[in-house]
């Protein structure tokens, strides 16, 4: 009796231990499963991430440099060179390129532009960089002799080639200019549907006037550029924008 009441229990064992041990396995198993099941976080910002295509977008220039906001020696409006800014003049660029930067001196186009408002041979530099991979494409827009009024143009971007510098020649002036300088129109890996950026003026370093119509010295060494902190351009210590450029995605 004994010896079949022991043969009994171990059949109960083996049979329970069979019954456990698929369901043992399949625990085991459920860890893995749910770990290749799961989106890592690359994924996740594979899957967030805008293809970044080729985008255009309409440039509109605002002035803001009017005798009431600058008053100091602020230009006759009555003469023949009346206020004005000279026609914006930039490109898309990516990070290798750079259409004036603070320090450095200027180049031969930036400082013809700030002093005579001329497009060339900025222009060439600007298609030089289009040639070496660095910029996009070339924009300009007419002069803006009219504040009441704005001046636009379009500038194009791409993956490669994201960011927007533009500038106009403050008129008259020795060598100033109105710029932006490397605004990047992608955010998050996508465009931005929109942006508003205060222009600033600046000194090219090309000529050593210090007036609006200050005789033409030219600057022999050039000067590094920099930004106009003269009493024509500051209020309560603080340098004043002369124009908002808004860039809309078209």
């Amino acid at each position: 009796m004994k010896k079949e009441l022991l043969v009994v229990s171990m059949l109960a064992a083996l049979g329970a231990a069979a019954c456990n041990k698929p369901a043992e396995q399949e625990t085991a198993a459920m860890p893995a499963a749910t770990a290749e099941m799961a989106p890592s976080p690359a994924m996740d910002a594979m899957a967030a991430m805008p293809a970044a295509g080729p985008a255009t977008y309409k440039v509109e220039f605002t002035p803001l440099w009017t005798k009431a906001s600058f008053p100091i020696e602020y230009p006759d409006t009555s003469l023949i060179h009346r206020p004005h800014f000279s026609g914006l003049i930039g490109t898309g660029h990516n990070a290798s390129y750079h259409l004036y930067a603070i320090g450095q001196p200027p180049t031969p186009g930036l400082e013809r532009l700030s002093e005579m408002g001329k497009h060339d041979p900025l222009d060439t530099e600007i298609k030089g960089a289009i040639a070496a991979g660095n910029a996009l494409a070339l924009s300009e827009s007419d002069p803006l002799k009219d504040f009441s009024q704005t001046a636009t143009t379009q500038v194009q971007v791409d993956g490669a080639h994201p960011m927007v510098s533009l500038v106009a020649m403050i008129a008259p002036s020795p060598d100033w200019f109105a710029g932006v300088s490397d605004v990047n129109l992608m955010e998050n890996g996508g465009w931005v549907a929109g942006k508003t950026v205060d222009v600033q003026p600046y000194d090219s370093g090309g000529d050593n006037g210090t007036t609006y119509l200050a005789d033409d010295v030219d600057a022999n060494p050039k000067q590094p550029t920099t930004l106009n902190q003269s009493r024509h351009f500051t209020k309560d210590g603080a340098v004043q924008p002369v124009a908002r450029i808004t860039f809309t995605k078209m």
